[in-house]
């Protein structure tokens, strides 16, 4: 069961504000948020400040700096340096201050680079990482190591979820600091403003890709939140993948943007196929509910919604 209060690391994020929308569901349930300008994760006399006065039960860490294949090349220290600051003062200063329980969220980017598809848990490590996102999967990769390890060294009930590619509502749109399926919503939303006769995509169009949607996920991670015995880290996902021209195809069919889909084989790729399997997680009784192109529907909703009230994220 789910022990209140609970801090929401991350609120504001696409994650954590669904997850936010979905304990708001559950009356018993407190819940405490604070903004960076209230609370920064990376400083360490801050975060010991919080947890010695506010002392929740509960933590569920959404907090991360995240973006796509551009960002994590461009800004390599940052990705790794504010994610580790974030998770290492974060988990220590929930176990000085007797909290029970700890729901850190990683990514499946943190498995290897040519890893064995569909990807189970136990590849983790087993083969070398992704350059492109490399900084920012080491760092997500030490944060899960340290909960496994504050729960097989200290017996608190410490773990992770792993989701694959996200997408919903509260997304990150920066023209390029963004995550692949918001990124090509705005650029053929944009397309299809302008009258462009066509649209170009990064890379060649060929990897595969598997995408969740965050309110999918948020059902996940109170699922979790509620077992007795969780994994340490287990994979959240459809297990079902497409190819990024695919995907493009679904977009501009949802956008009604007619023209071409261009490719650009001089930008990079990234790992060819990251799929994964759900067998674990599965098996305690969640399941996906939201198909990717019923999701993508929904998602351009938003976006519109979001850009016509200027509350569109677009750092």
């Amino acid at each position: 069961m789910i022990v209140s209060p609970v801090f929401v690391a991350g609120h504001g994020g696409m994650v954590g504000s669904a997850v936010c929308r979905r304990l708001a569901t559950m009356p018993d349930i407190e819940v405490m948020t604070r903004s960076r300008g209230e609370l920064d994760l990376c400083e360490e006399s801050q975060v010991n400040d919080f947890f010695s006065k506010n002392r929740p039960a509960t933590v569920i860490f959404a907090s991360a700096k995240v973006g796509g294949i551009h960002a994590n090349k461009t800004f390599p220290v940052e990705f790794l340096t504010d994610n580790l600051r974030q998770e290492l003062a974060t988990v220590h200063a929930s176990f000085r201050n007797g909290v029970g329980r700890f729901l850190f969220l990683g990514s499946t980017c943190i498995y290897p680079r040519l890893a064995k598809q569909p990807i189970k848990e136990d590849e983790l490590l087993a083969s070398p990482l992704e350059q492109t996102n490399e900084a920012y999967a080491i760092a997500k990769i030490a944060g899960l190591k340290l909960c496994q390890y504050f729960r097989q060294q200290y017996g608190v009930l410490y773990h992770s979820a792993m989701p694959t590619n996200l997408y919903g509502p509260g997304d990150n749109y920066h023209p390029d600091h963004s995550h692949v399926l918001p990124g090509m919503i705005r650029r053929i939303h944009e397309a299809k403003e302008r009258g462009d006769a066509s649209v170009t995509i990064w890379g060649t169009g060929t990897p595969l890709r598997e995408f969740l949607h965050v309110d999918d996920l948020a059902d996940a991670i109170l699922h979790l939140c509620h077992l007795d015995s969780p994994p340490d880290w287990v994979n959240v996902g459809t297990s079902l993948d497409v190819s990024i021209f695919e995907l493009a195809r679904l977009v501009a069919k949802t956008i009604g943007f007619q023209g071409e889909i261009r490719t650009d084989p001089s930008k990079p790729d990234g790992t060819p196929r990251k799929l994964t399997d759900t067998t674990l997680i599965r098996s305690t009784g969640w399941e996906p509910k939201i198909e990717l192109e019923q999701g993508i529907v929904s998602t351009y909703q938003c976006f519109l919604k979001e850009q016509d009230s200027g509350k569109l994220r677009s750092k």
